[in-house]
């Protein structure tokens, strides 16, 4: 009825919601260009994606909404250099209506396509683009836009310019690696499921929870256990408040150990995104500024253990704490815990340090849960006699045997300062800590530990010991048996439980005899000759050779050279000069014969080091297609590599690839499983026999 009396009017909005929809413009683009090289140039779009909306990724699977697709108008004034590249990675959801997974964006997202100009003069670089973009609650409109980039060809050195064929039609909706014009572009993502590193998360954990229970035994902790109990004493008559309150303490004390290190990744995280959180990390764990002053901390907390001075937080920080703390209830017990986590500071700071050291060799995430496990651990006995008060009358008193753990702790201090100041050693190659002189510091420190628990020697504070008690005669027992151990490392033996804390066996002057290495060569499977090297490896006078006599390349594209010209697949291992899972695997899988032969017989290897600090030739410099970065160091390059394809920043990463680049298996990450190893290294010389016809 309304539509015969209002036909004109239907029809008006129906026009009306028709030209709406065509001016709806959810996406903005703006373009620049960053000059590579004297030759290359990137060509940088960024997509403004308004709020409530999203677009969706060139790899958008067919049968769901448009992917985008990029058409490039060609010209004499440049040539392509592989595809259009786009970061950061997409959201994943899966489309109930299509039955897929689909890819896009929310905020930003952006476009890189690497050209060589042909020309000294201005030209303009023309691409046209087409796709979808969707409201969160469904309505979607098609995207279509022309842009015209100007670049300015009198920038770039045309001494030699190059007669390339221009591609005109890019459909990036359907890419494939580009393997024309460098073998480094076969390794663009193509793997769908890559197994996801990162299991050693779970070492790094349980050594955080053993941390936080260490850390009760320090002198600066231990003592507040009196005062915990007594605070929540107080009000004991009231059992389920009491009980609540003691909830909130163990909470709170969780709270401040991990949140600050939450907000520290989620403002890094959201405002640089993850490339930035990750350089941070990569920052802490490799450069040699801070390892150099956790190895100072470390040092001077030692000596402080030792009684050489007291280290305390001002008394007017620790003051006003703990006079908040007298109030009660939710708040008081908050600053009961702020006042906890304040005064064992000088305790608990060197092992903090240390475990959000070690977890930033991992994902991003991984210092919070590092975090939040040795808070987890702190917290728990301090909660559970904030419970329980009358536990209290069962646990040991203070006295001089707490001077006794803090020395022990000293001395364990002294040791474990070393460890940064051999990961700065390594990655900038100073020459300082090679393994025997790191072993004999080592020799030296706990040998002296143990005439300590002897009673032997006595420092500033410690009380008279007047006979030896069971306990410190099996510690004494267990610190020597452990220096014994160490002893044969000065001449080569692997000492495979210290191997992630040990510079690389390479390093070692005193080498292991040839014999002993040759013997394990010739045991365990394998099927090829042994590998023969091509050329001299790039990088050899500069990085540590491959362990356990093995022979290969420290460069990606060199070793593909190699490994096309012997048809032999590739082993890849993406490593790190700070990396103590890496050195575990190698010490305690790589060693394994029947791993130490397939490597040697089967495999083209290639060690890729990810935190190396040494400046690459310009020539060498790479443009990141992930955040569009110029990366000018081996590091950076091949951290780059990793990121770029398989999305992963965590080491040891393992990858197996034919001659093409492609990956014959699913990569593995670190797993001391040594039969999984093998497993996996003759899958991936099936895999590649039958992609050869064998």
């Amino acid at each position: 009825m309304i539509l015969r009396r209002f036909p004109l009017f239907f029809a008006m909005l129906l026009l009306f919601s028709a030209v709406q929809s065509q001016i709806i413009k959810p996406v903005k683009w703006n373009s620049r260009v960053d000059k590579v090289s004297d030759t290359e140039a990137n060509i940088v779009l960024t997509a403004s994606i308004d709020q409530g909306w999203h677009l969706y990724s060139q790899y958008n699977p067919e049968g769901g909404s448009l992917p985008l697709v990029f058409t490039i108008s060609p010209s004499n004034a440049f040539a392509l250099v592989g595809k259009v590249a786009e970061y950061p990675k997409p959201t994943e959801h899966y489309e109930e209506v299509f039955k897929i997974t689909e890819k896009f964006w929310a905020g930003k997202a952006y476009f890189t396509q690497k050209i060589k100009v042909l020309t000294d003069k201005p030209f303009d670089f023309e691409i046209s683009l087409s796709g979808q973009a969707c409201q969160d609650d469904g309505y979607c409109v098609q995207i279509e836009d022309d842009l015209v980039v100007k670049v300015d060809g009198s920038q770039y050195n045309k001494e030699n310019p190059v007669d390339t064929t221009v591609i005109a039609v890019v459909d990036t909706g359907k890419i494939k690696p580009d393997t024309s014009k460098t073998e480094t572009a076969t390794l663009s993502p193509d793997i769908e499921d890559a197994e996801k590193a990162g299991s050693g998360i779970w070492g790094v954990i349980i050594e955080a929870i053993l941390w936080g229970f260490v850390a009760l035994l320090t002198p600066c902790v231990f003592p507040m256990v009196p005062m915990t109990v007594s605070f929540f004493l107080k009000g004991s008559e009231n059992k389920a408040k009491s009980r609540f309150n003691a909830s909130v303490f163990g909470i709170s004390i969780v709270a401040l150990y991990t949140i600050p290190i939450a907000i520290l990744i989620g403002v890094t995280y959201f405002v640089g995104g993850q490339s930035i959180t990750t350089d941070i990390f990569n920052f802490l764990s490799t450069h040699w500024i801070p390892n150099v002053i956790f190895f100072l901390v470390f040092i001077i907390f030692a000596a402080s253990f030792f009684g050489a001075f007291e280290i305390v937080l001002p008394s007017w920080m620790t003051s006003k704490a703990d006079s908040k703390a007298d109030r009660g209830g939710i708040l008081g017990s908050f600053f009961m815990a702020l006042t906890l986590v304040l005064v064992s500071f000088s305790c608990t700071g060197p092992i903090v340090g240390t475990i959000i050291v070690k977890s930033t060799q991992g994902e991003i995430w991984e210092p919070i849960i590092t975090m939040l496990a040795f808070s987890a651990a702190f917290a728990l006995p301090f909660t559970l006699l904030a419970f329980f008060p009358s536990w209290m009358k069962n646990l040991p008193k203070s006295g001089g045997w707490l001077n006794s753990v803090k020395v022990v702790l000293g001395f364990i201090e002294v040791a474990l300062g070393f460890k940064f100041l051999s990961v700065a050693d390594q990655v900038y190659h100073w020459g300082i800590l090679d393994r025997e002189t790191y072993l004999a510091i080592w020799i030296v420190t706990f040998t002296l530990l143990g005439f300590y628990l002897l009673g032997k020697l006595k420092f500033k504070h410690d009380s008279e010991v007047k006979y030896l008690s069971v306990g410190r005669l099996g510690m004494a027992i267990a610190v020597f048996a452990f220096v014994v151990y160490m002893i044969p490392g000065m001449w080569g033996a692997p000492l495979r439980v210290l191997s992630g804390y040990l510079p690389p066996q390479q390093t070692l002057d005193f080498d292991m005899p040839r014999i002993v290495r040759e013997a394990a060569m010739l045991n365990g499977g394998g099927s090829g000759e042994p590998t023969k090297l091509c050329e001299k490896p790039k990088f050899e006078d500069i990085l540590p050779s491959l362990p356990h006599g093995l022979e290969g390349y420290h460069d990606f594209d060199q070793a593909l050279k190699c490994a096309k010209e012997q048809n032999k697949p590739l082993f890849v291992d993406f490593t790190g000069h700070g990396c103590v899972n890496c050195r575990e695997m190698e010490a305690n899988v790589w060693s394994a014969p029947e791993v130490l032969k397939r490597l040697k017989n089967d495999y083209i290897v290639v060690a890729l080091y990810v935190d190396d600090k040494t400046e690459l030739p310009e020539s060498e410099w790479i443009t990141s297609t992930y955040d569009g970065k110029v990366k000018k160091t081996i590091g950076r390059k091949f951290a780059d590599l990793q990121v770029t394809r398989y999305e992963q920043n965590a080491q040891p990463y393992y990858c197996l690839l034919d001659t093409a680049g492609k990956d014959l298996v699913k990569p593995r990450a670190y797993d001391l499983d040594v039969d999984a190893f093998v497993q996996f290294l003759d899958n991936g010389l099936k895999e590649f026999k039958a992609r050869q016809g064998k």
